[in-house]
């Protein structure tokens, strides 16, 4: 069995960077954009359309109908996120079958659970990922604190 690491990160906290730096070091494969590029491929999706869906929350709507039922009604969109997810799975599962890699993000470790690979969480306080965030942005992009 390969030798399989994933990791889940909070959005600016360093996972993407520490697990390219932790693949380099133990030279072995890092997946994270790959897996986009190989969806859109298989899906005649584009890149950036399944970028968007993957990066979403789902939402789900179970609307209730006269007669104290639940009906489930067809819902485009719905079926598509399922559809995309399943590429996803399959496409990862095939990275992790092929050799030892480092997996970024996508669900990898609840996609591989059974494979039990080695799981990893980043995280960081706030502050630090608002500065990581704003030294990391292109020169044009204008980040700024939401307050509510």
């Amino acid at each position: 069995m390969n030798r399989i690491i994933t990791i889940g990160r909070e959005f600016g906290s360093g996972g993407r960077e520490m697990g390219r730096r932790l693949a380099e070091e133990l030279g072995i494969a890092y997946y994270d954009q790959e897996i986009l590029e190989e969806i859109a491929k298989r899906t005649d999706l584009s890149e950036k359309y399944i970028h968007g869906m993957v990066e979403k929350r789902p939402s789900f709507s179970f609307p209730i109908h006269v007669g104290r039922s639940f009906r489930c009604m067809q819902n485009g969109q719905w079926e598509l996120n399922l559809a995309v997810f399943r590429e996803q799975s399959a496409i990862i599962t095939d990275m992790a079958n092929t050799s030892d890699c480092v997996i970024v993000g996508r669900c990898a470790d609840y996609i591989l659970a059974q494979m039990h690979p080695m799981r990893i969480f980043v995280h960081a306080d706030m502050d630090s990922r608002l500065r990581r965030c704003r030294r990391k942005a292109a020169g044009d992009e204008n980040l700024e604190v939401e307050t509510s």
